[in-house]
């Protein structure tokens, strides 16, 4: 990881932050998966009570779910990223399987 520096351009901002190395490794994309829709589960549930018993969890979610992707897609490399499913996977079992007890037509 490379140290955060002041630039001066002019439309830029003044502070390049520095970045992160991209996660290669299957068992570190799944824990930042995992922790992602740990924190969508944390700060939505009354979004995902209501969408789990109204049957449109996917859509009530839809930009909360697309934020997470987007950011576990910023953080791991496009290799892994194109032949895994560790994001959608978590959201099955991080947000909707602690959700088993809520009642609804689709279990």
């Amino acid at each position: 990881m490379r140290a955060g520096r002041i630039v001066d351009h002019p439309g830029k901002p003044a502070y390049d932050p520095p970045r992160m190395p991209l996660i290669d490794s299957p068992e570190a994309a799944t824990r930042l998966a995992r922790a992602i829709c740990s924190d969508v589960s944390l700060y939505n549930e009354e979004k995902i009570v209501r969408g789990i018993e109204q049957d449109n969890f996917f859509d009530a979610l839809r930009e909360e779910l697309e934020e997470g992707r987007e950011l576990y897609r910023s953080r791991v490399s496009p290799d892994l990223y194109g032949r895994t499913n560790f994001y959608d996977r978590a959201i099955v079992d991080v947000i909707l399987k602690s959700k088993g007890h809520v009642k609804s037509r689709i279990w």
